[in-house]
């Protein structure tokens, strides 16, 4: 485990949302839950744009950040399931119509095909909080501040209820890095207030980068064990500039490394914000076999926070299918010379195949 060290945040910003009670700090982490699932469609219709052979570095930066996405949203889980909630995915909250809203947040998200504007959009998504910015627990301008009022609502809470009142949990529920691979980062059990500062250390750090203002995360690059990581901010700064991140660089000066190559041929021009095809088309059932699978994905993830850890090992499976099922609809045609996409519609349970 790491990144365990308490850290003090800005001051709450009052009537933004503060976490004085159990239930409002249950809420805020069902919160976190939906929010990191929230980035997860947008990166992967960019990841999914992406040839493989003439854009591998963009493929391996997106498919790193959503793999950490998703660790993101197993710590929330653990967090939810410390403090005695139970973590739900399988829901319509989950899939508004796109684009969409953060939940309870200011930043639009929308699905987009890997180019300029997706980049600008995970820029927004990522962006570092200010200097001295407040905890926003509601309305947040940045994730940064958000996490940082659920921090404070933790602390404060464990100050006046005492911790083993606020982690009244069942530890069988924790899902930890025996069920959860292919990330630098850590995926740990969260039992009390130092290992739920740790989780959300991780969650904050992956994203913006480490205190202080540097680029790093604090992890090995996963597919260049010789280098240090930046943070999501910085890699996806890496792609619209063209340039690593070397040792030395700052966010001031930008990344002064190896050209990263982009080949904009190499993208599938996918509709944006696809809608559904024309009803009884072989795109429209490909959409709808998409939402289905997808949907199952939800189901299998939230069995596997309450009570059934060793679920996520068929959800990973299920991202396999999910993966071919994307890829052949970006190669169907969408009109106006671009390609259908995954619509991501809630299917009810009763209605999957």
């Amino acid at each position: 485990m790491k990144h365990l060290e308490p850290q003090r945040t800005a001051a709450a910003d009052p009537g933004s949302g503060s976490i004085d009670t159990l239930d409002s700090l249950r809420e805020h982490l069902q919160w976190a839950i939906e929010l990191e699932h929230a980035t997860l469609p947008p990166y992967l219709c960019a990841l999914y744009s992406l040839d493989p052979e003439r854009n591998r570095q963009a493929v391996e930066v997106v498919s790193t950040v959503f793999v950490e996405e998703m660790l993101h949203l197993a710590l929330a889980a653990n967090l939810l399931n410390a403090v005695g909630g139970s973590p739900r995915l399988d829901t319509p909250r989950m899939l508004p119509p796109h684009p969409r809203r953060l939940p309870h947040g200011d930043l639009e998200v929308s699905l987009l095909p890997f180019g300029a504007e997706a980049l600008e959009m995970f820029l927004r998504l990522e962006r570092p909080a200010p200097p001295g910015a407040p905890a926003q627990g509601d309305g947040y301008e940045t994730i940064g501040q958000f996490y940082a009022a659920i921090e404070q609502g933790l602390r404060r809470l464990c100050d006046r209820l005492g911790e083993r009142q606020v982690f009244s949990g069942d530890p069988a529920r924790q899902v930890n890095s025996s069920h959860f691979r292919h990330t630098a980062g850590f995926l740990f059990a969260v039992e009390d207030l130092e290992s739920a500062l740790g989780a959300l250390k991780e969650i904050v750090e992956q994203g913006e980068g480490m205190d202080g203002g540097e680029v790093w995360d604090g992890d090995a690059d996963v597919f260049h064990p010789d280098r240090d990581e930046v943070a999501h901010y910085y890699r996806f700064q890496e792609l619209k500039l063209g340039r690593r991140y070397q040792r030395g660089d700052t966010p001031r000066s930008g990344p002064t490394g190896e050209v990263v190559p982009v080949d904009p041929a190499g993208v599938l021009p996918m509709r944006p914000n696809p809608g559904p095809a024309e009803p009884g088309s072989a795109a429209r059932a490909a959409q709808e076999r998409f939402d289905q699978t997808y949907c199952t994905l939800l189901n299998q993830l939230e069995q596997a926070f309450n009570g059934a850890p060793k679920r996520l090992a068929t959800a990973t499976g299920t991202m396999f299918t999910l993966r071919a099922q994307a890829q052949a609809l970006m190669r169907m045609s969408g009109g106006d010379g671009t390609t259908a996409g995954p619509t991501f519609v809630y299917v009810p349970p009763e209605s999957r195949g």
